[in-house]
């Protein structure tokens, strides 16, 4: 039997050896091996997203001690899409690792939301605008009726595409992209991609698979501008030259 470094890398990772054998051996395209081989592509990518998509954004801003050309209304908006699964999940007692990894995101979303503040002078309205959201939402999570925990959680996805919205026509009003993240934006892409993907093979073109596709045409939005732009700046900065 093949015991190639390639069969040591991906069987037992991304494929079975059965699909392994009809993928690399018989080199037979095999649909199932296939699907299955994709499915673990697009839960790879939609678990970077939800652990780093913003830690690069964040970076970015400490790094050059700026927020300029970040929507502060955007990154409220994806403040309040990364709660509404955490009251969810805490109203209907889920176990504590199953949405344990929206704590680490929503961190890292809150502490941007503080920085853009921060960095216009308003230190004191970042921390009572996180202190009064963070009061808020614990009291969601501990007295909202199942109606609204509900209607939350399903406006989740609705959150995300409007920040998403919010942030492009901010772009677009200031003519550059500020100190918004490459690699966040990208990352933020094959995650929006990956969740599209699941959701077509789930739901075949339901109005939550729409708004997947709309959600990743955003990113997609995001991450031209973000090119486009970054091109103007080198060609104007060259004709100064």
């Amino acid at each position: 039997m093949d015991s190639s470094p390639l069969k040591d890398l991906f069987v037992g990772r991304l494929m079975p050896e059965k699909c392994y054998e009809e993928l690399f051996v018989r080199f037979h395209l095999h649909v199932p091996c296939l699907k299955f081989v994709l499915n673990k592509i697009v839960g790879f990518w939609i678990i970077l997203d939800t652990f780093l998509a913003h830690f690069p954004q964040l970076l970015k801003i400490l790094w050059r001690g700026s927020a300029e050309g970040l929507s502060l209304i955007a990154f409220v908006l994806q403040l309040y899409a990364l709660s509404c699964p955490v009251v969810y999940a805490a109203a209907n007692n889920f176990p504590f690792f199953a949405w344990a990894e929206r704590l680490f995101m929503l961190a890292q979303t809150a502490t941007i939301v503080f920085l853009i503040l921060h960095y216009r002078g308003e230190t004191l309205k970042g921390l009572l605008l996180l202190l009064g959201f963070g009061g808020v939402i614990l009291l969601l999570g501990l007295y909202a009726t199942a109606a609204v925990v509900r209607l939350m959680y399903t406006s989740t996805l609705a959150a995300f595409i409007l920040s998403k919205v919010v942030q492009t026509l901010t772009n677009y009003h200031n003519s550059h992209t500020g100190q918004l993240s490459t690699l966040s934006v990208l990352l933020s892409c094959t995650g929006s991609l990956g969740a599209t993907i699941v959701s077509v093979q789930e739901s075949e073109g339901s109005f939550t698979t729409l708004s997947h596709m709309l959600s990743t045409c955003l990113s997609f939005v995001l991450m031209a501008q973000i090119l486009c732009y970054k091109r103007s700046a080198s060609s104007a900065a060259k004709k100064m030259d």
